[in-house]
């Protein structure tokens, strides 16, 4: 064969696609069209059914938040009475424990107070003791100082009369030489 019948050919067949080409274009416009349709309608299906199904989780959703609330209502209310509960326990638990304190307290104290008693009225006696035999030195140191002054005040006033007697004898010897 040659090229110009295998052109020839081709021409043909090209002739023939072409004539044939037309009505399978339109008939795949048709198809699309079809194909556009069942797609949509399947695409409202879809949308109907996801509606649907949404509609459904939301009501159950709404059940479960229903129940969830309801429960947590419940476990509150028994955390409640639970925490009174323990409140009150602690509550009595620390009135004890204050009112045991406070007889220890007391016990400590009153100890405390006749220690201390004991011992203010064992100063008092050291301390009268001490102040008497303070009273008893000082009283003997101001005899003595006393005896000591009297001596001294004695003794000047040997001196002094000595003094005066010196004195009266050398007025005498001065009147006497005149």
């Amino acid at each position: 064969m040659t090229t110009e019948e295998r052109l020839y050919k081709l021409e043909g067949i090209v002739e023939g696609v072409m004539a044939t080409l037309p009505e399978r274009v339109t008939a795949l416009e048709t198809r699309m069209d079809l194909l556009r349709q069942e797609i949509k309608a399947e695409l409202v299906a879809l949308r109907q059914e996801f509606k649907d199904d949404m509609a459904v989780l939301r009501q159950d959703l709404k059940g479960d938040m229903a129940a969830l609330e309801g429960r947590f209502k419940e476990e509150m209310a028994t955390l409640r009475q639970e925490l009174k509960g323990e409140m009150a326990s602690l509550r009595q638990e620390f009135k004890g424990d204050m009112a045991s304190l406070r007889q220890e307290l007391k016990a400590v104290m009153g100890a405390l107070e006749g220690r201390l008693g004991e011992q203010m009225a064992s100063l008092r006696q050291e301390l009268k003791g001490d102040v008497a035999s303070l009273r008893q030195e000082l009283e003997g140191d101001m005899a003595s100082l006393r005896q000591e002054l009297k001596g001294d005040i004695n003794t000047a006033l040997n001196r002094l009369m000595l003094y005066f007697s010196a004195l009266a004898v050398i007025l005498a010897l001065l009147t006497l030489w005149r």
